[in-house]
C-alpha cells in the first residue's frame, strides 16, 4: 500500500490526526521536498512527532527512480509525504498512475493546500480563478514567457491567476522578485498589471498579505518563504472590500 499524505502549510502541527495515525503504523516513511516544503518545521521535529525514520526524496528520486519506494509498496505500507496537498502536483498524480500501473494499491489523506488558502487570506473568490502558472527563475539567458501569457489570458477572461514562485535547494523566490519579473514580461507585450496580492508564510502565525501594484509591494516586507502571488481580474466588490481590509490595497 501506498499511501500519499499532505501535512498542510506551514509546520508539524498542521497534519490531520489521520495522517499521523497512518504514518505512525507505516513500515517506511518518505518525505517529498521539492514541490514545496513545511518553513516552519525540519526533518528532525516531524521524526519526534513521528516516531519514524524519514527518508528524503528529491525531484530525480520521485520523477526518475520512484522504484525505489514502489517496490516497497508492493509488500509493505508505505507513507510518502508532502506539504500541502499532495494531488495539487502533477507530479503526484503521475506517480499515483505508476503504481496503479504496478498493481500498487494506494489512497490519498489531504493536507491543506494553497490553493484553498489563498482564497481566505485574500478574500478572493475561488470560482472566479483561472488556470495557474509556475514562475521559475531565469536560467542564463533563458527566461519563461508562459506566466504572462497565462496571466493575459485570464485577465482577457476576467480571472484570477495563481502564480506559483520557484523554490529550489537553499533558494525560494520572492513576491518583489516575483512582482520585477512579470513587470518585465507585461511591458514587453503593452499588458498592464494594476494589482498584485502577494502572500507569505500562508498557515504560520503570522502571515502576511498584501495587495497593490508593482511600487505599493516594493515597500511591503514580506519576510521569510514560502511567498506565492495572485494576479486578480478586476475584483468584485466584497473582495476589494477585503483586500483593503486585510491587505492595505
Amino acid at each position: 500500500m501506498l499511501t500519499f499524505i499532505g501535512l498542510g502549510l506551514y509546520d508539524e502541527t498542521d497534519i490531520s490526526l489521520k495522517g499521523l495515525e497512518r504514518i505512525r503504523r507505516s513500515e517506511h516513511v518518505f518525505l517529498e521536498r521539492y514541490t514545496s516544503i513545511l518553513t516552519g518545521t525540519d526533518p528532525g521535529r516531524l521524526e519526534a512527532l513521528f516516531g519514524k525514520p524519514l527518508r528524503m526524496l528529491d525531484r530525480e528520486d520521485v520523477e526518475n527512480h520512484p522504484e525505489t519506494f514502489l517496490t516497497l509498496a508492493k509488500d509493505a505500507d508505505v507513507a510518502f509525504l508532502t506539504a500541502g496537498d499532495p494531488m495539487v502536483s502533477t507530479t503526484h498524480i503521475d506517480l499515483r498512475i505508476r503504481a496503479a500501473s504496478m498493481g500498487i494499491e494506494t489512497s490519498i489523506i489531504h493536507g491543506a493546500s494553497i490553493v484553498s488558502a489563498v482564497c481566505g487570506l485574500t478574500g478572493l473568490q475561488n470560482y472566479r480563478f483561472g488556470k495557474s502558472c509556475s514562475l521559475p527563475f531565469p536560467y542564463g539567458r533563458w527566461a519563461p514567457t508562459t506566466p504572462i501569457e497565462v496571466i493575459e489570458h485570464n485577465m482577457a477572461e476576467n480571472l484570477h491567476t495563481l502564480v506559483y514562485l520557484d523554490i529550489q535547494p537553499g533558494r525560494y523566490m520572492t513576491v518583489h522578485e516575483a512582482v520585477g519579473m512579470l513587470e518585465g514580461m507585461a511591458a514587453e507585450r503593452g499588458l498592464s498589471i494594476p494589482v498584485y496580492v502577494g502572500v507569505a508564510r500562508a498557515g504560520s502565525p503570522s502571515p502576511v498579505v498584501a495587495a497593490g501594484d508593482a511600487a505599493a509591494l516594493e515597500g511591503v516586507d514580506f519576510g521569510d518563504p514560502l511567498h506565492i502571488l495572485v494576479v486578480p481580474g478586476d475584483l468584485h466588490l466584497m473582495e476589494r472590500d477585503y483586500l483593503e481590509t486585510f491587505a492595505g490595497l
